[in-house]
């Protein structure tokens, strides 16, 4: 069946008029969807019952069933489980700033990427999201919460460029006309460093911001953390970033998680500020957050605001990333392991 909420408008014009319908059907099925998120086609009582029952015969309308919902004591912060119709499961988080409301969407079932320090790699990819999928991620929580929201983060479970038809898709959608149309400033993708994708998504021309997660300064150590440093290396993904603001006038984000003991020393600190100077960039520090399959451990207080300061004595904007949701399994992948682990001993 026909993934319908995962059709452009004009490509859903041309279902309606393929099924003999007048063109307007085509907007209120799109408005239905993506704008009052409609979860089953009965709820469009604006259309026909027989024009209805004909679109359950032929489309598949997506929408995720929520499992498990986990809020924070501290700040608010929500976190998602989704079961997916397959059965996979995969998670999201709800942010709450003064800014505004933003939500951490997951791109795949899984993740074949393999960095040591992230939960969301444990048990391998399963399989991609489809563009409906990780809209419908934005669309339930917004349900939920009755609130609004403001920005998007493709940053949870999986590698979204591992995933790039889907997404580009995803995005279009999610900033295109009617639905949310969230503007592209307010969209991050984080990647871990498919260089290829990282140029091909520069030519889109989107305004969305590219993060890259870079977790080390040194090739060495990036090699060490993350496996696709194996395949590009340090110089090849700097080039690529350096290409993605060239095209997209895009300021670049490098996520640099801080493992104690591993790279938060005042070399690491020095080779950092040196490899990304020359760039328009912005370094956002994240404490890692403990997993219980890997010894890794956020470095103390001081150790954090210490190695910020060598950054920005050498000119480098920086920020240390607010730790959002640690009691309620806050990193990528934890709740969605804990789940499945428990389903297991069941």
């Amino acid at each position: 069946m026909t993934d319908i909420k995962s059709l452009t408008p004009a490509e859903l014009e041309e279902e309606v008029r393929r099924l003999g319908e007048k063109r307007f059907r085509a907007g209120q099925l799109y408005g239905w969807m993506h704008e009052k998120l409609a979860d089953s086609f009965d709820q469009m009582t604006n259309l026909s019952a027989a024009f209805r029952e004909r679109l359950k015969e032929e489309y598949e309308l997506v929408s995720l069933e929520l499992v498990r919902v986990q809020t924070s004591a501290q700040d608010g912060t929500g976190k998602f489980l989704f079961r997916l119709s397959d059965g996979n499961m995969i998670e999201s988080v709800l942010m709450r700033y003064h800014h505004g409301n933003s939500v951490c969407i997951s791109s795949q079932a899984g993740c074949r990427m393999g960095c040591r320090f992230c939960a969301s790699t444990l048990g391998g990819l399963k399989r991609g999201l489809t563009p409906s999928e990780m809209l419908d991620q934005i669309y339930q929580i917004q349900k939920w919460s009755g609130e609004r929201v403001h920005n998007v983060v493709v940053m949870g479970t999986g590698e979204p460029l591992d995933n790039y038809d889907a997404l580009l898709r995803f995005l279009r959608l999610l900033t295109g006309e009617g639905g949310l149309h969230i503007s592209q400033r307010n969209v991050t993708v984080s990647t871990c460093g498919i260089v290829p994708r990282i140029r091909q998504l520069a030519q889109e021309k989107l305004q969305i911001t590219l993060a890259l997660s870079l977790h080390a300064s040194s090739q060495e150590k990036r090699r060490a953390l993350m496996p696709v440093a194996n395949r590009y290396g340090l110089s090849e993904v700097i080039d690529a970033c350096r290409y993605y603001f060239e095209q997209t006038g895009r300021r670049i984000t490098f996520e640099y998680s801080l493992v104690g003991g591993v790279n938060d020393h005042e070399e690491d600190a020095r080779e950092l500020a040196a490899l990304v100077r020359p760039l328009n960039c912005h370094v956002n520090l994240i404490p890692v957050n403990p997993i219980r399959e890997r010894d890794y451990r956020p470095p103390d207080r001081r150790a954090v605001i210490n190695f910020k300061n060598r950054l920005e004595k050498s000119g480098i904007n920086v920020t240390i990333r607010r730790e959002m949701g640690r009691d309620i399994d806050g990193a990528c992948g934890q709740l969605r392991k804990r789940y499945m682990d428990m389903e297991k001993e069941r």
